[in-house]
């Protein structure tokens, strides 16, 4: 049913609920409370989470204040027990007619004698025997319907402008009432009874308005467990699916990898092999690969995604890189073709700022073939951008695109092999989760000689002289800004405005200048002096976070360091260590928040791209970074794949052997389980046939 036609919600209120995804009866059921509050009364001053004090009291008498900018309302509360507790209410003043009295409502609700329950919080927030309060809610006690908010484990709800907390536990409250019944079970019995859960509608109505604890526990447990497992089955379904034969095949060959090795300058890791074997023989199958690449910062995998599109190129394919950024594009393009110099490979850079005759040219070669290997941005996914016969695609930073994004990139050609790759590893659970479809790789070491890079959170003046003494020793110095000039909103370093000071702090060196404003010619100069040794300290932005490789470069200072993210203060902390001298990443944070504390301490604590992977991934949210906030298909409503990872695994594991039993979920016990499925996964996403 239309939410507007839930008693008191009406067509203006769902316009409201619209905003929250709400739109029928059976969303808001499903729209789970965000915390809940112990609004179970006490002794006087007993308070209750969130700092809330809750007041069953009869009214004693009350009091209006006249003052020149706000209406001051007290009612003073006294309990049967002798406790006692005075209540205020502030409203602005404004304009009103002679007649009208703002406080109107107030006075008729606190009538002498009546009893009343009343929710606020302390007036001195420092003193834990005061009986002064600011109400935030009250209600009658004559009133059954004020149960649903008072004396109980009271649900609140994260809300949009217009809808109060009150009203929504009552929409709620009677959705549930008069419409659960219309819930049913979806989740196989089998299953509800191997896991001990609660029923659907049990579960609906424990999660919304709990009894006590346990009660709660055990609904979240069974909507947590619904989710995973509705998530793991469409992944496991859609992997099931992959029956399309490729009607190419490739072939080892020399002609080009063979060069390609012998000019690196370096032996490939252990880690890098058993990876590379890992991609050909999935190209080598006569079924298109998906294969998501894990590794650290500095593993080598544009290395390894290298070897993957040199084979295609052998064999007569296209291949193409994608990245997130231009600025990353550039760098990829930079480095392929270094790695490439003497090789009879054609590459091309596509990007935005490709433009005019350039672009026309560009798009031209690669419809007839001439270009071997694409890298670029999104645009490499416009419809304009045509190959002759694309066969291998890689998506760097993959948890920045969309899964529509890849779908796209996927769409260039047919019986597309695809790599993705990511520097911020994921627990493997949450791996088989979430990209139930792939195959997963990880690079676990870092090429051998490399000593740990050491991390401190200093002041600049502490910064500069430690880069100074590793100077000395004929190192060289990255400094790095979040911004390339001041903004007037935010008091961040810029590298325009302390190019000159850095210039002074550090003569007589020689400082260079590198960011995303500057012309590709002038970038690759830039990159090119500093990795001579034509300049001593280069001065950036996150340009460098990825692609620049200078084993003498022994310090990275990161100005503003609370500015960047987890995962970017790692990338840009993995340019340095690349060599065999002790490397030192400095933090220098300017406005530390509890947040980027907690970053810049994890940073400080470990160099564990694993475990640093699974605290930002903790701290912003899966969504986020596994690339599916884009599509809001992932935003869990109940599940936490952190603190719920066993519920995770129970999933997994029945999902195989729900599957394994029916994998198309033919049999009438799983009818409405497949039901659940398309409605959720296949109307918005095109995953999964379940006809």
């Amino acid at each position: 049913m239309d939410i507007k036609f839930l008693k008191g919600v009406g067509p203006a209120r769902a316009a409201m609920f619209e905003r929250l995804g709400i739109n029928t009866v059976s969303d808001i059921l499903r729209y789970y409370p965000r915390t809940y509050q112990d609004r179970r009364p006490g002794v006087l001053n007993e308070f209750c989470s969130q700092g809330l004090v809750v007041f069953l009291g009869r009214v004693a008498r009350t009091q209006s204040i006249p003052a020149k900018s706000v209406h001051i309302f007290k009612a003073f509360l006294e309990d049967d027990k002798g406790n006692n507790i005075e209540c205020t209410w502030f409203k602005k003043r404004t304009f009103f007619k002679a007649r009208f009295d703002p406080m109107g409502s107030l006075k008729k609700d606190f009538k002498m004698g009546v009893w009343v329950w009343v929710i606020g919080k302390r007036e001195d927030k420092e003193s834990f025997i005061s009986n002064k309060i600011t109400v935030e809610e009250y209600y009658s006690a004559d009133k059954q319907e004020s149960l649903i908010h008072v004396n109980r484990l009271t649900p609140v709800y994260s809300l949009t402008q217009g809808l109060t907390g009150k009203f929504f536990r009552t929409a709620v409250h009677f959705a549930l009432e008069k419409y659960l019944f219309e819930e049913h079970e979806s989740l196989p019995v089998s299953l509800v009874k191997k896991r001990s859960l609660l029923g659907a509608k049990q579960a609906l109505k424990a999660i919304h308005f709990p009894s006590n604890t346990p009660e709660l526990d055990a609904a979240r447990k069974r909507l947590v467990y619904e989710e995973f497992l509705l998530l793991t089955s469409a992944w496991g379904i859609k992997k099931q699916q992959k029956t399309v034969q490729k009607n190419y095949t490739y072939h080892i060959k020399t002609n080009l990898l063979t060069p390609f090795k012998n000019n690196l300058g370096f032996e490939l890791t252990h880690a890098q092999k058993k990876v590379i074997n890992e991609i050909f023989k999935d190209m080598q199958s006569t079924l298109p690969m998906t294969r998501l690449l894990q590794g650290d910062v500095g593993s080598g995998k544009t290395t390894v995604a290298l070897s993957a599109m040199l084979l295609a190129v052998e064999n007569k394919f296209q291949a193409a890189l994608m990245a997130p950024t231009e600025i990353l594009a550039e760098q990829h393009f930079i480095t392929i073709t270094n790695f490439l110099k003497g090789l009879d490979v054609k590459t091309a850079l596509l990007t935005s700022s490709v433009k005019g005759k350039t672009k026309e040219k560009l798009l031209a070669d690669l419809a007839e073939g001439k270009i071997d290997i694409l890298v670029g941005t999104h645009s490499i996914i416009e419809d304009n951008v045509v190959f002759k016969n694309l066969k291998m695609t890689v998506v760097d930073e993959q948890h920045r695109f969309g899964v529509e994004q890849r779908t796209r990139l996927r769409n260039k050609a047919k019986e597309i092999d695809m790599l993705t790759m990511t520097a911020t590893p994921i627990p493997r659970t949450l791996a088989l989760a979430f990209y139930g479809d792939l195959e997963v790789s990880a690079i676990t070491e870092l090429p051998p000689g490399r000593k740990p890079i050491t991390t401190f959170s200093i002041t600049e003046g502490e910064a500069y002289q430690k880069a100074k003494s590793e100077l000395e020793k004929g190192r060289q110095v990255y400094i790095v800004y979040p911004l390339i000039e001041e903004s007037e909103k935010l008091t961040v370093k810029a590298v325009k405005e302390d190019i000159e000071k850095i210039e002074g702090v550090f003569a007589p060196y020689k400082v260079g200048m590198l960011h995303g404003q500057m012309k590709r010619a002038e970038k690759e100069k830039a990159m090119a002096d500093f990795k001579d040794k034509k300049t001593d300290v280069l001065v950036a932005t996150p340009v460098i976070e990825v692609g620049i490789d200078v084993k003498n470069a022994t310090v990275m200072v990161i100005q503003s360091a609370e500015r960047f993210g987890l995962a970017s203060l790692h990338q840009l902390r993995g340019r340095v260590g690349r060599g065999s001298e002790e490397s030192f990443c400095l933090l220098v944070p300017h406005n530390l928040s509890t947040v980027s504390k907690e970053r810049i301490d994890i940073l400080c604590q470990t160099t564990d791209g694993f475990k640093i992977g699974e605290r930002d991934m903790q701290l912003r949210g899966p969504g986020e970074i596994l690339g599916t906030r884009q599509s809001g298909d992932f935003e869990f409503k109940a599940g936490d794949i952190f603190k719920d990872q066993e519920v995770l695994k129970w999933a997994i594991e029945d999902r195989d052997e729900l599957l394994t039993q029916d994998p198309k979920l033919i049999l009438p016990e799983h009818a409405l389980f497949k039901e659940r499925l398309i409605d959720l996964y296949q109307k918005h996403w095109h995953l999964i046939d379940l006809s």
